[in-house]
């Protein structure tokens, strides 16, 4: 029964990291498309580190790597990071995918 616990929980990390990977990407051309504050050095960076560790982690978790647990951790702090920023209706839909990728990738770094 653990097993498919963890199995699951590991299958909802990877959704969670693939949907906030995706939406990301949509938020990074939309803030460089409006530009200003929009565009902001701090804003796009935590944008790029979300969009790239949200899809090493995804990778990591698909081939099982032993290491998956110290990238979901990583990509937890970089999920964080970017859900700060919301400003408007695309902004604010990327934070809350990004607090739900952190919660489930925080999930994944506690797991032995």
């Amino acid at each position: 029964m653990q097993g498919t616990h963890a199995q699951q929980s590991m299958q909802q990390c990877t959704q969670n990291c693939k949907e906030c990977h995706a939406i990301c990407e949509q938020t990074l051309l939309y803030s460089l498309q409006k530009g200003g504050p929009f565009a902001q050095a701090d804003h796009i960076l935590a944008l790029l580190d979300c969009i790239q560790t949200c899809q090493v982690s995804e990778d990591f978790m698909l081939r099982n790597s032993p290491l998956h647990p110290y990238m979901c951790g990583v990509c937890a702090e970089a999920c964080q990071r970017c859900a700060q920023f919301g400003n408007d209706q695309q902004l604010q839909a990327c934070a809350q995918a990004c607090r739900s990728c952190a919660a489930t990738c925080q999930q994944m770094a506690s797991t032995p």
